[in-house]
């Protein structure tokens, strides 16, 4: 079930702007609403929302949170494989495969690449297949 918009909506458009499949529509100062079949379900929209005007997949009310304080998936390289598929669930890009391959070895590995791009989704976390990302809250960067 997509993420919902309640008559809280202001119309700021800060969930329409962080949104990374354009599922969120709507004019300025009005209602806003989202398109249940391009939502992903990755929470974005209801962090960033200051009138907490959001419910989530499971009919839940979202709490706006600092973006300083979203997860950021962090590796534990000794469990990684290298398959770069949490590169491929990245709904923004945000992750990587590194140039240069880890402890002299040849297989590159999943980095960070544009952490302020990063929307604390999780979904990179939830598809390795190794469990080596997990996501924390990172010091100020």
């Amino acid at each position: 079930m997509p993420y919902a918009i309640t008559e809280k909506c202001n119309g700021c458009g800060a969930c329409a702007r962080i949104c990374p499949s354009g599922a969120i529509s709507g004019e300025k100062k009005k209602l806003h609403v989202i398109n249940g079949s391009l939502c992903i379900e990755c929470g974005a929209c209801g962090r960033v929302c200051p009138q907490s005007a959001l419910l989530d997949a499971g009919g839940s009310g979202c709490l706006m949170i600092k973006r300083s304080e979203w997860l950021k998936p962090e590796l534990i390289m000794v469990a990684c494989m290298a398959c770069s598929i949490c590169v491929d669930a990245c709904p923004v890009g945000c992750l990587a495969m590194s140039e240069l391959p880890r402890n002299n070895g040849v297989d590159a590995f999943p980095y960070l690449k544009d952490a302020k791009a990063c929307i604390g989704c999780g979904f990179c976390s939830r598809e390795c297949p190794a469990d080596a990302l997990t996501m924390t809250k990172k010091d100020q960067e």
